[in-house]
């Protein structure tokens, strides 16, 4: 199974777009890595950047990796949206 994963605001704190001083929210990675460790194929998908333009890709990979996200891929390019209607979302 394949789950696809914001970032901010949904595994860390964020204020605007000051991803640097993002805070991760533990309990919500701990979710997340829990269904790695179970076989789930993790990709974190976000939208930063698609307002200024800057690549974030590096940043957010390493960020990841720092605050101990266990994932198989990292993709840019999210739309901006405030709601999602899809047959097969779930809210954790």
């Amino acid at each position: 199974m394949k789950i696809y994963c914001d970032i901010d605001n949904t595994i860390c704190k964020t204020e605007g777009n000051d991803y640097r001083n993002s805070e991760p929210l533990l309990d919500k990675i701990a979710i997340i890595n829990n269904y790695y460790e179970e076989g789930y194929e993790i990709t974190y998908w976000t939208s930063r950047g698609n307002d200024s333009g800057k690549d974030w890709l590096s940043f957010t990979y390493h960020q990841l990796r720092e605050w101990g996200c266990k994932f198989h891929n990292l993709k840019m390019g999210k739309d901006s949206f405030d709601i999602l209607f899809d047959d097969k979302a779930k809210v954790l």
